[in-house]
């Protein structure tokens, strides 16, 4: 065969397109400090707040820590563990959703800042009686600031894989 520049640019092409596809079937497992970028600390992501004395509850003040996101996990296939606050939800299941790292956030309590809350996204509606039960989720993250309607989320994922977390 001869060694042309096209042919070596192919085999590099594809030399380097291999690993990519053997990572993508095997997503990289998170907890939930690996949304934080690496040297900041969780202690610094939430500030001073304020107690509603009336309502007994405890409102944070968030800064800027609170939405710096974990760069790495921009682009990556990724499965994590946490709890469905549903958003859409029809009699197919719950199709989108907020994921947040401990049951009742956002429902009872301020929610977390926006780099401990993912919003999920799924073709295939996740369909359960429980949706107080751990979850794990697989699929493609993205880094992508926004508002829902329950709290603001740093990350989007569209999940390609959910199943009941197992302790």
């Amino acid at each position: 065969m001869l060694l042309t520049r096209r042919n070596m640019i192919s085999a590099v092409a594809a030399g380097t397109a291999l690993p990519q596809v053997a990572q993508a079937s095997t997503p990289i497992e998170l907890a939930w400090e690996d949304l934080i970028p690496p040297g900041l600390p969780y202690s610094e992501i939430i500030g001073e707040g304020t107690m509603d004395e009336r309502n007994d509850v405890w409102l944070p003040l968030f800064d800027e820590n609170a939405t710096k996101l974990n760069p790495i996990l921009d682009g990556a296939y990724i499965k994590m563990p946490g709890f469905i606050l549903p958003i859409d939800v029809s009699t197919a299941g719950v199709s989108s959703f907020v994921l947040v790292p401990y049951v009742g956030a956002c429902l009872h309590t301020p929610p977390p800042p926006a780099n401990q809350l993912v919003y999920v996204t799924t073709e295939t509606p996740w369909q359960s009686d429980d949706l107080w039960e751990a979850v794990w989720v697989t699929g493609q993250m993205q880094h992508e600031l926004q508002t829902t309607e329950v709290a603001e989320t740093g990350y989007v994922l569209s999940a390609e894989d959910i199943e009941i977390y197992v302790w």
